[in-house]
């Protein structure tokens, strides 16, 4: 089991449990994180699951996949530390990786 934190834009935090194998979107929308709305369901096909990765975390969650980027440009308020959760795979390396939530989604 991996702890993913999850911090809104209005800075309430969710800490979760997550089965390596399963994505941090899967985890979010399990555990009814706001902000998180995978209207897509994890296909990589819209923007609503956009969140920041904690700077001391952008090496370990890796770079966004050329398809993930294209979708990025769909999301709101990107930056350069901004994931689609749905294509971030739960690993025991990623145990206490925090995220935040932008204000909206796309």
């Amino acid at each position: 089991m991996a702890k993913i934190t999850y911090i809104t834009a209005d800075d309430e935090t969710f800490e979760v449990n997550a089965e390596p194998g399963s994505t941090v979107m899967e985890n979010a929308v399990r555990n009814m994180v706001p902000g998180i709305e995978a209207e897509c369901g994890g296909a990589c096909a819209c923007a609503t699951c956009h969140v920041y990765v904690d700077e001391a975390w952008t090496e370990k969650t890796g770079s966004p996949s050329e398809m993930e980027e294209d979708m990025l440009d769909f999301a709101y308020d990107v930056q350069p530390n901004s994931r689609l959760s749905c294509q971030i795979r739960v690993s025991d390396e990623l145990n206490g990786l925090v995220v935040r939530v932008p204000e909206r989604q796309a």
